[in-house]
């Protein structure tokens, strides 16, 4: 599989300005998935199938948390409340987060994560690839750093998809389980509300729209390579999303483990 999509995103047109709220949900959003997917890849230290698996996913996760403190940086300058970072990752409850539910599931084995990291990881390819061309000149520079390390991670979990789809009947049952069960929630990807609509009217978020399909392409022809298969439409979303803060049990118990220590220890410094 390609790094980049397999057709060029549409291009976005700079606009002179912005709505602040919703700039600050935008940038909360991609921040958040992946702070949050970040440290349920931290969970694998030391769990990994092989050695160079246990390195890998905790280099990606390393990707991930470094990517969310640019993106939550932005936010918090943006908002101009005085929260940095640390401050969002550690300080907000469950209701103020905006990852959407799918990088808060629980890990469950080896290929239940992959494939949650291959859905993840090709969204991820698409839209930074849109967003380098943001009219927001800050934005574009974070996606395009970023993007560089979203195409490693996408041939890392591709090439991961093929090995166990086209590996043993074991594995492939278990990949296919676990696209089975991921894949009802991946309509929230490209769910667009009126925050995405404002930052498309302000030039600064792509139409995502257009970005699913060219991610459902990329998505079928690695699953299908692997001898594994979809299903063809997923049930739309029923009710909020984790995008306006309604998240599963998951991810309440994920931040009770993150946060505790900054929270035991608040203005701590190491």
């Amino acid at each position: 599989m390609t790094g980049g999509p397999a057709t060029p995103a549409p291009s976005i047109v700079p606009a002179p300005r912005q709505a602040p709220d919703a700039l600050v949900e935008y940038l909360l959003r991609l921040g958040d998935d992946r702070l949050v997917l970040g440290h349920r890849l931290s969970e694998w230290c030391g769990h990994g199938p092989i050695l160079e698996e246990d390195i890998a996913l905790s280099n990606v996760a390393l990707d991930l948390l470094g990517q969310a403190t640019m993106f939550l940086r932005l936010a918090g300058q943006v908002e101009g409340r005085g929260r940095d970072e640390d401050a969002l990752a550690y300080f907000r409850e469950v209701v103020d987060f905006r990852n959407c539910q799918l990088v808060e599931l629980p890990n469950g084995d080896f290929g239940f994560t992959i494939a949650r990291q291959f859905l993840f990881d090709v969204h991820a390819v698409v839209v930074l690839d849109a967003l380098s061309r943001s009219g927001n000149a800050e934005l574009a520079a974070i996606a395009a750093k970023s993007l560089k390390e979203a195409k490693y991670h996408v041939r890392h979990s591709g090439e991961w998809v093929l090995k166990l789809g086209d590996g043993t009947a074991e594995s492939h049952q278990r990949i296919q389980r676990a696209f089975d069960a991921l894949w009802r929630f991946t309509p929230e990807l490209f769910a667009a509300d009126v925050v995405d609509a404002a930052m498309l009217a302000a030039g600064v978020g792509p139409d995502l729209a257009a970005l699913q399909a060219v991610w459902d392409g990329l998505v079928r022809d690695v699953v299908e390579r692997a001898t594994l298969s979809l299903p063809h439409a997923a049930p739309p979303i029923a009710g909020r999303s984790g995008r306006q803060g309604s998240h599963t049990e998951a991810l309440g118990h994920l931040l009770a483990e993150m946060q505790i220590v900054a929270r035991s220890h608040p203005g701590a410094k190491w």
